[in-house]
Formats: structure tokens, sequence, C-alpha cells
């Protein structure tokens, strides 16, 4: 039996048990499967769809700067090196640098 079949049976007692996740007031008609709240399951799964399509159209926004970019002369490949770079916090940056230049001498590159 789950939180809410006991909050539902313990109702008209002076005990009533507290539920395990936070229950809305537009929650208390769900339907429940299995112990599931669909229309709460249905709400995160859309707003991960919504989120899925800003994130597709964020991504075509992103490959037309870079195309934009390459027809001005730039080196789009080289620009997502520059963007992974400074998205990296500045020690692990210069650790990562240092490592490189170590590398390229021992293999004689430097």
């Amino acid at each position: 039996m789950n939180p809410a079949d006991n909050a539902a049976l313990n109702a008209g007692s002076s005990e009533t048990a507290a539920p395990e996740s936070p229950v809305t007031p537009d929650t208390t008609n769900t339907i429940r499967a299995g112990g599931v709240a669909g229309d709460i399951l249905r709400a995160y799964v859309e707003r991960i769809e919504r989120l899925e399509e800003e994130k597709k159209a964020l991504a075509a926004d992103i490959r037309e700067v870079y195309a934009e970019a390459k027809g001005n002369g730039y080196d789009p490949k080289i620009m997502r090196k520059l963007v992974a770079l400074r998205r990296m916090d500045t020690a692990d940056r210069r650790e990562q640098e240092e490592l490189l230049d170590v590398y390229r001498r021992a293999i004689g590159m430097i």
C-alpha cells in the first residue's frame, strides 16, 4: 500500500500518514497506476520534451554562428576548442596545457 492510500484510509482518524513526496492540490484526483501519479509524470515528460525542442533550436543557432564565422575566414574547429577552453576552470586549463607541453617535448614536437 502506498502513502497516498494510507492517507486516504486515515482521513477520518486523528492520525494521518505523512506523504513521502509533496502533494499539490491539483494531484488529489490523479489516477494512480502502480503508485505512479500519471498527471505529475506527464507534466515532467512534457517539460523535458519542451526543453529538448529548445535545445534543438539552440544547437541550430550555434551551427549558424559557426557557419557565419567560417564564411568570414575563421576556423570553426579552432573556435570550438576556444569555447571548450574558456568553459574550463583556469587551474584545470593551465594543468592541461602544461601536460600537453610535456607530452610534446617527450615526442619531439617542441
